[in-house]
Order: structure tokens, then C-alpha cells, then sequence
């Protein structure tokens, strides 16, 4: 990719990326329960997590490859706001002491640590529920029933045992041991690549129909992207600032978690990174100017600092 066009995509996504943070935070204080309505203290928990800022990458991600293949902004809301609620509620579980353990998440204390552990465990069960009851429910969503059916298709398998929740058994079960290359990227194709991979579908099935070779095209960028996504996160564990990251750095090195930079080294590290961020963008060839965001993003992933 020519440094002109690189400079253009990353422009184009900081430029629209406000606007669909607006969006998708402006769908989810909708969607969850008032502060006040009881049970109050699941609910504030709810919302402390939910609306806590971040990236909102994976929302961004359903906007940018609807965008792409034309869908309106309205039948994009409700999966974007669906597949925040699951990350969010997988960073809640993350961050409990019988996961990573961890006290600080977005730059403010964790969930269990703001409210308690119990409490957090109970938020993340409901903001995970209250994703499928979006995608089931939202009056704008798309109306095709077998497009919607996909949809919680989709986000499901991404976050069960063969997605997300398998990828962080496998992390946990991985700690303190000798992995190869390969059987660290499965767990990242788990762990972090199967709700970036949900994403992107998601935002391809609110513009249904589609061509399912182009599907298979934008899951093959989701993948590549999710796994250069998490070696940048890696890599920032070890060189990041906590001020940027809004979580303490060496917190991998400190459990002995697998990463790619202990496996492969820094350099190399990256150079894989950059291998995986080309390959997601001959996913795209063939597409428009309206992809553009998505090739933003591939190249956002391996750039961000935090």
C-alpha cells in the first residue's frame, strides 16, 4: 500500500470514526436499563462498563463494511450496539481475579473493583443477554427474519465455546506454558479475532443480500485484521504507556501468558503484523472509495498506541 493511500484511509476513519462512536454510544444508553431502575446496582454496573468509553472498534467495523456494501447507518445501529455489549461484557469477566485479574480497564478502575465481584459477574451475564435481545428486537434492524436469524447466528458462535469464551479457556489453560506459532494463533482466532470477525459479517448481513463470496472475502479481513490487532496488543504490553493503554503495561509478562513478541521477538513481531494487515487488504480488492474506512482500520491496527 503507497504511503498516499495509507494516509488517505486513516484520514477517512478518523474522520467518520466520532460520529459512529456517537451512534452506537447514543444506541446503547437507549437499549440499556436506566441507572436508577432496579435492580439499580446491576444496572449502574451495566452502564459503568458499557459506556466507558474505548475504541468501539468492533461498532466501527459493522458501520465501516455496511457502509461499504450500502447499507443506511439506521439498519446498522442495532448490531453495532449487539456486538459492544459482548465485548463489553467479556472485558468485565476478563478483568475478574479468577481470569486476568486485573484493576484497571479503559483507564478507571474494573467493574468488580468499582462495584463488586459478584455484581460484575451478574453485568457481564446480562449485557451479554442483552445483545441477542437487540438483534431480536431492534425495530430498525434489517427485516429479512432469515438475515437476523444469521445474525444471532453469527454473534453467538463468536462468543461461545468455539469463539471467544473457547479462545480465554484456552488462554488460562495456556499460562505458564511453551505454545508454538500456531497453537497461539488459534487462541487469538478465539479470543480476540472471533467478535472482529462478527463484526465485520454483521455489517455485510445488514446489507442483505449479499454475495457470498464476498462474505467470505470480508471474513478473511476480519480474521487477518483480528489476529494484527492482537499483536499490536502485544506488543504495546511490553512498550505501551499506561497513560495511552488505560491499563497497566507487563501485565502478560507478570501471569507468563504466550505472546507473540516472547515467541517471535519484537521485530519479527511486527513484520508478522505487517504481513496480516497486507493480506486484509487484498481481501478488499475489488471494492470502492466506500471501503475505505475498513482499509483504514487494517492499517489503524498496526499503527495505534494504544
Amino acid at each position: 500500500m503507497n504511503k498516499p493511500s495509507k494516509i488517505r484511509h486513516i484520514a477517512t476513519l478518523e474522520r467518520v470514526s466520532p460520529t459512529w462512536r456517537a451512534r452506537v454510544e447514543q444506541a446503547l444508553d437507549y437499549w440499556l436499563p436506566e441507572a436508577q431502575t432496579h435492580p439499580a446496582r446491576l444496572h449502574q454496573a451495566m452502564r459503568y462498563s458499557a459506556l466507558s468509553g474505548g475504541k468501539r472498534l468492533r461498532p466501527i467495523l459493522v458501520f465501516a463494511t455496511g457502509q461499504a456494501l450500502g447499507a443506511a447507518p439506521t439498519l446498522l445501529d442495532g448490531p453495532a450496539c449487539a456486538v459492544e455489549c459482548i465485548h463489553a461484557y467479556s472485558l468485565i469477566h476478563d478483568d475478574l481475579p479468577a481470569m486476568d485479574d486485573d484493576e484497571l480497564r479503559r483507564g478507571q478502575p474494573t467493574c468488580h473493583k468499582a462495584f463488586d465481584e459478584a455484581t460484575a459477574i451478574l453485568a457481564g451475564d446480562a449485557l451479554q443477554t442483552l445483545a441477542f435481545h437487540i438483534l431480536a428486537h431492534d425495530p430498525g434492524g434489517v427485516q429479512n427474519s432469515r438475515a437476523r436469524l444469521r445474525m444471532v447466528e453469527v454473534l453467538a458462535l463468536a462468543a461461545g465455546s468455539r469463539g471467544m469464551a473457547g479462545g480465554q479457556a484456552i488462554d488460562l489453560a495456556a499460562t505458564g506454558q511453551q505454545l508454538d506459532v500456531a497453537q497461539l494463533e488459534d487462541m487469538h482466532i478465539h479470543k480476540t479475532g472471533a467478535l472482529i470477525r462478527a463484526s465485520v459479517q454483521l455489517g455485510a448481513l445488514a446489507a442483505s443480500p449479499v454475495d457470498e463470496e464476498l462474505l467470505q472475502r470480508l471474513d478473511h479481513y476480519g480474521k487477518c485484521i483480528g489476529l494484527a490487532f492482537q499483536i499490536r496488543d502485544d506488543i504495546l504490553d511490553v512498550e505501551g504507556e499506561t497513560e495511552a493503554l488505560g491499563k497497566a503495561r507487563g501485565s502478560d509478562q507478570r501471569q507468563a501468558k504466550a505472546t507473540y513478541p516472547a515467541l517471535l521477538g519484537m521485530r519479527e513481531a511486527r513484520e508478522t503484523a505487517d504481513r496480516l494487515v497486507e493480506d486484509a487488504l487484498e481481501s478488499l480488492e475489488g471494492l470502492d472509495q466506500s471501503a475505505d474506512v475498513l482499509r483504514g482500520i487494517a492499517e489503524y491496527c498496526i499503527g495505534r498506541n494504544h
